[in-house]
């Protein structure tokens, strides 16, 4: 399954390798890497290749244990009492009882007791509903949760309980030849050298000294996908000098979270990134004629 999947999951063999390897023994896994590098992804598709049932849980602040766990639906309990049938199955029971791979996505912002039902999960493998009894963990079933360690806005520190019950899995941000391969994938096509250099402008979003948080994947991926539409409407080339720098303004400044002593806005540091990876904007006339000029180092 491993071979197969390092072919769908771009660049992420040993992810796939030491994933499917912990959930094969019976871990629990916690995965941490920043957004865009496909946590996500690599989980469906291990899930797709075991041919497991998967379920996915969106962390927030709103995410109660009821709403993790389920519901007796109000108006049949009226009716019918108490009973396992009236039972509205949240995520957390749906997974154990079909034995599914339940994915919690950002799980630093659950709320602590909805945590501690996870936990209880964990360490059990079973779940004690009130008035409705235990339910027990079907073979197969495991729980992957997910996070991002640079944010922390409306995050929770993660307890030591957490870690001490399952595996932990670090993502980073794949290479340059993988990113750009991403891409090919999952945007329109475009002249190679022209999309290696968005990809090195993207990646240089992550190492600039005024940006905390640079831009993933994604954004070089929207900002090809707009380049190719703006190029449309206005009858230019895509890999335009002033195409590429209206997209990748629009692509890149709202993904860019920059350092609280920095003063500029986010387009200032797009622009200045591009000037340095493209060059000096042509003369006019020469504006939308090809990439630009070569660009910087």
């Amino acid at each position: 399954m491993t071979d197969a999947l390092g072919t769908t999951v771009v660049g992420r063999e040993r992810e796939v390798e030491l994933l499917v390897s912990a959930l094969e023994c019976g871990a629990h896994v916690l995965l941490e890497g920043p957004p865009g590098t496909g946590k996500s992804t690599l989980l469906r598709s291990v899930a797709e290749g075991a041919h497991v049932p998967f379920v996915l849980v969106e962390g927030n602040a709103e995410l109660t244990p009821g709403r993790l766990v389920g519901h007796f639906d109000p108006a049949q309990v009226l009716s019918q009492g108490y009973s396992p049938d009236v039972f509205v199955d949240g995520p957390l029971v749906e997974a154990l009882r079909s034995g599914a791979l339940l994915y919690v996505e950002e799980v630093n912002r659950v709320p602590e007791e909805t945590l501690n039902v996870l936990l209880t999960v964990m360490s059990e493998a079973e779940l004690n509903v009130p008035r409705l009894g235990r339910v027990h963990a079907a073979d197969g079933f495991r729980l992957v949760a997910a996070m991002n360690p640079f944010d922390a806005v409306g995050t929770a520190r993660i307890s030591s309980a957490l870690y001490d019950r399952s595996c932990r899995l670090t993502m980073g941000y794949q290479s340059a030849a993988d990113e750009s391969r991403i891409v090919a994938l999952r945007a329109p096509e475009v002249d190679d050298a022209w999309r290696n250099r968005v990809v090195d402008l993207v990646r240089r979003t992550r190492e600039h000294p005024d940006v905390r948080i640079g831009s993933s994947v994604r954004g070089t991926i929207d900002l090809v996908r707009l380049a190719v539409a703006l190029s449309s409407r206005r009858g230019t080339s895509p890999t335009g000098w002033s195409t590429g720098l209206d997209a990748a303004l629009v692509a890149l400044s709202g993904r860019l979270r920059l350092q609280e002593s920095c003063r500029r806005p986010p387009e200032e540091v797009v622009r200045e990134l591009w000037v340095a990876v493209f060059g000096q904007e042509p003369a006019e006339g020469d504006a939308d004629e090809g990439g630009g000029a070569s660009g910087g180092a």
